[in-house]
């Protein structure tokens, strides 16, 4: 398979070139792209497919109320949230992702040498430093 395009050189130039662009090698990544689509889909409705042909479906009231854990629900699910929910959410986004940044830090540290050592102290520090302000501002404090 060829995608064949001509193209003029110049205002003045009459000659047309031909370049060809080999769309054979696009085939296995079009193979790869359909085999995780039929296999994503297979594991998605088959479950469903087999669960609603085998069992019993019968909705009734107490089977389709909301509950959390367990519970019934006692409050109403769009109440706002203490903003420390997401300071404390933030923090462990940020720290996690520090010590996803240590492990290749850490490993490639002969080829960086003291320049990776210093912009990594400096990293360190900067996360240190929010760390103390968050703390100070009682951010971590649960009542």
């Amino acid at each position: 398979m060829q995608f064949i395009r001509l193209e003029r050189r110049g205002i003045s130039e009459a000659t047309w070139t031909e370049t060809v662009v080999d769309l054979s090698q696009y085939l296995p990544i079009l193979i790869f792209i359909f085999i995780a689509l039929g296999l994503s889909c297979l594991f998605v409705f088959l479950p469903m497919g087999v669960s609603r042909l085998t069992g019993t479906h019968n909705p009734d009231e107490e089977k389709l109320s909301e509950y959390e854990c367990g519970f019934p629900a006692f409050e109403d699910a769009r109440s706002q949230f203490d903003v420390r929910f997401y300071l404390v959410a933030i923090s462990f986004i940020i720290f996690d992702l520090e010590a996803a940044f240590l492990f290749p830090w850490a490993v490639s540290l002969d080829e960086t040498q003291w320049l990776g050592w210093g912009a990594m102290m400096v990293f360190l520090t900067i996360l240190a430093i929010g760390l103390a302000y968050e703390w100070k501002k009682g951010a971590l404090d649960w009542e």
